[in-house]
């Protein structure tokens, strides 16, 4: 059963046709874009995507699955059962997992992306753990996207500047909105700059930059690479 402002598999309330649901779109293609720049994916590589989703309302769900050419060398991990990828895109494995290790091994795949994903695993020792579990199972590089927590529009609920308070405020102000399920730390917990590169500068062996992505001038979100040092 779903209430009154509960989000899609994405986490997102904007309807398909929305410009918000555009402007997504636009950024995704270019994070995409930087990704390929970023870890210098060669076509022969193996590549993890964690985070992929059963949800089909946009036209950038699942959007490396859809514009990585090489499809056989992707596998799509996800909390959701998105097994449909496999048949929307042939050569695409699909492997549903739960929350928490990756059932796989050590160095399994070349390059490890995830999008917007970090900000919904839950608190600051969960986010680093699921950036430790990113790297452990990649062998060259690794890219992760989240929503910069200092821009002035909260993404999900479109509220601007409240996401600016301290994390106790904002989730007991947003607790009573139609936007309650938001005010779950394991439901939503935005980072900024500092907080992600604390997280990924201590990760041992990876070398950590991060770019933000801009809308309007504005830094909207975060991308995050890990090189193999």
């Amino acid at each position: 059963m779903t209430f009154a402002g509960a989000p899609n598999a994405q986490f997102n309330l904007a309807a398909p046709d929305s410009l918000t649901a555009r402007v997504a779109t636009r950024a995704r293609r270019r994070m995409y874009e930087r990704f390929l720049a970023l870890t210098a994916l060669r076509p022969e590589e193996s590549l993890l995507d964690v985070g992929a989703t059963s949800d089909q309302t946009y036209e950038s769900s699942n959007y490396l699955e859809a514009w990585y050419p090489h499809k056989r060398r992707i596998t799509a991990a996800g909390l959701d059962d998105a097994a449909f990828l496999e048949q929307l895109y042939p050569g695409v494995t699909f492997r549903r997992i739960e929350a928490g290790a990756l059932p796989f091994a050590d160095g399994s795949f070349d390059v490890v992306h995830s999008s917007a994903v970090v900000e919904h695993v839950g608190s600051a020792e969960l986010q680093q753990g699921f950036l430790r579990e990113l790297a452990r199972v990649a062998r060259r590089a690794v890219f992760v996207t989240t929503p910069n927590r200092w821009f002035p529009i909260e993404i999900h609920t479109q509220f601007p500047l409240l996401h600016w308070l301290p994390k106790p405020v904002f989730r007991r102000l947003l607790a009573g909105t139609r936007h309650s399920f938001f005010a779950r730390e394991e439901n939503l917990n935005l980072v900024g700059r500092g907080e992600l590169l604390r997280m990924a500068d201590a990760l041992p062996g990876w070398t950590a930059a991060i770019e933000f992505l801009r809308l309007y001038g504005w830094p909207s979100n975060l991308m995050l690479t890990l090189l193999r040092a």
